[in-house]
């Protein structure tokens, strides 16, 4: 029997990659009026609902998942949230 979970995956630039867009937000946001803003890091999250049999599988599914589509394991970091769906 399947279970759906809830996936929230992060995908963000590893430390010490440039972040071009991060820097340009940085940039323009005081010409906005918003000052003391610092190291923006732009990333991008993904939601969706995969169906396994039990926690651990849906895991590796979504690991699998980020190493060969959703992120370059070369350059960001992934953060997986799971969770049951409603």
């Amino acid at each position: 029997m399947s279970t759906e979970f809830n996936v929230i995956v992060e995908v963000s630039l590893r430390e010490g990659i440039a972040d071009p867009e991060g820097l340009t937000i940085e940039r323009a946001l005081p010409a906005l009026g918003f000052n003391g803003v610092s190291d923006i890091r732009v990333g991008k999250s993904l939601r969706f609902v995969v169906e396994a049999s039990d926690e651990p599988e849906a895991r590796s599914q979504v690991e699998s998942m980020c190493e060969r589509f959703l992120a370059n394991p070369v350059i960001e970091d992934v953060n997986i949230t799971l969770g049951p769906s409603a």
